[in-house]
């Protein structure tokens, strides 16, 4: 008999890493995982777990069915866990094309190859199995400054070309449960930070650009507000919820967070002017610049996680002041990995994205 394993998607990007390096250091099961190494995908975030007997990276992408097909017949995997997806609206709105592709084509591909997978199993093992849909918050539109946190029941209102992908997707997995049966399950984040993102995000990028003396772009009045949650919470609740969540139920997850993006900033600029008071700019807060805002930007996101809490018996570990000091001190800690990720194409994108 095989050992049991879990098929992760998009493994090597933030939060994928991030969980595949915390299921490890927790589970027994073994991982395979499934990521076509896009700009964001960097496999240098699992070297830590590279020679772990347990772990198998394969590069190829979700929407090629023969080779999904393949690996859950060799595999035989008792959850998937879909992370692997284009995530960054300012991305959405220069090129939406590859991400209709990867977040509509590819988890409809990954359904299809699920579902004729869980077929073929035998009753014990098909009630057992699990697909796991990681989404977000932005699925829902934005809020007003008065407004309730999203829930569950919360009517979908999709702005950008990355969240109507998301939405999409979304609708996709509910139907395949109520249609077919599969079982399934589906979570909402909110904005994660924490080690390993990608720096076009918004905590890494003011990290970076604060240490090394670049102008902080902001985007318009910088009074957006967002619910932060540390990632390594928000792999513990996808955990959760593979464990104990109801088949063809949606989880809300959020860190209970609610912070206007300038106090963001001027957190980290402050916590910076702590640990590194010798960097070219100090204070670091006077880099700050503010940009033109981006087109159809959501004002406000929040979330309710109180089905998470009074159902699964999950709340968020870190504060933003706790996970956000962690969060610094690990890129402060980690230069080489901003250098290797920080390419040519980084400095370009950062260039035509915000003309500085």
């Amino acid at each position: 008999m095989q050992p049991e394993t879990i098929l992760v998607t998009g493994g090597a990007g933030f939060i994928g890493s991030n969980f595949v390096l915390q299921w490890l250091a927790s589970e027994s099961s073994s991982i395979i995982n499934l990521d076509k190494l896009t700009y964001a995908g960097n496999p240098a975030n699992l070297s830590a777990v590279s020679h772990d007997r347990r772990y198998r990276f394969l590069q190829g992408d979700i929407c090629d069915r023969e080779l999904v097909a393949e690996l859950l017949i060799t595999h035989r995997p008792r959850a998937i866990i879909h992370f692997a997806a284009e995530s960054h609206v300012d991305r959405s709105i220069h090129g939406p094309d590859d991400f209709i592709r990867t977040n509509v084509n590819g988890t409809f591909s990954l359904l299809e190859e699920s579902r004729a997978y869980w077929s073929g199993l035998a009753k014990k093992e098909r009630d057992s199995f699990r697909f796991l849909h990681v989404s977000t918050d932005e699925v829902y539109g934005s809020l007003g400054p008065d407004d309730p946190a999203f829930t569950e029941r919360t009517q979908y209102a999709p702005n950008s070309p990355y969240s109507a992908s998301k939405a999409a997707s979304d609708h996709l997995v509910r139907a395949y449960f109520h249609t077919y049966g599969l079982r399934v399950l589906t979570t909402n984040c909110s904005n994660n930070y924490g080690p390993y993102q990608f720096p076009e995000k918004l905590v890494p990028l003011v990290i970076l650009h604060a240490m090394s003396g670049k102008a902080i772009p902001v985007y318009g009045d910088g009074q957006n507000v967002r619910d932060w949650i540390y990632v390594a919470d928000h792999c513990e609740a996808i955990r959760t919820v593979l464990a104990r969540g109801r088949t063809g139920e949606t989880y809300n997850i959020g860190g209970g967070n609610e912070m206007k993006n300038i106090e963001v900033v001027e957190t980290i600029c402050s916590t910076l002017d702590e640990l590194r008071p010798n960097d070219p700019v100090v204070p670091h807060k006077v880099l700050i610049k503010f940009v033109p805002d981006r087109p159809g930007h959501d004002r406000r996101y929040a979330m309710s996680s109180a089905k998470m809490e009074s159902d699964l018996g999950w709340k968020p570990r870190e504060t933003f002041a706790s996970g956000i000091r962690k969060t610094v001190q690990w890129y402060v800690d980690n230069q080489p990995w901003i250098e290797n990720v920080t390419s040519g194409s980084y400095r370009q994108w950062m260039a035509t994205q915000y003309s500085m």
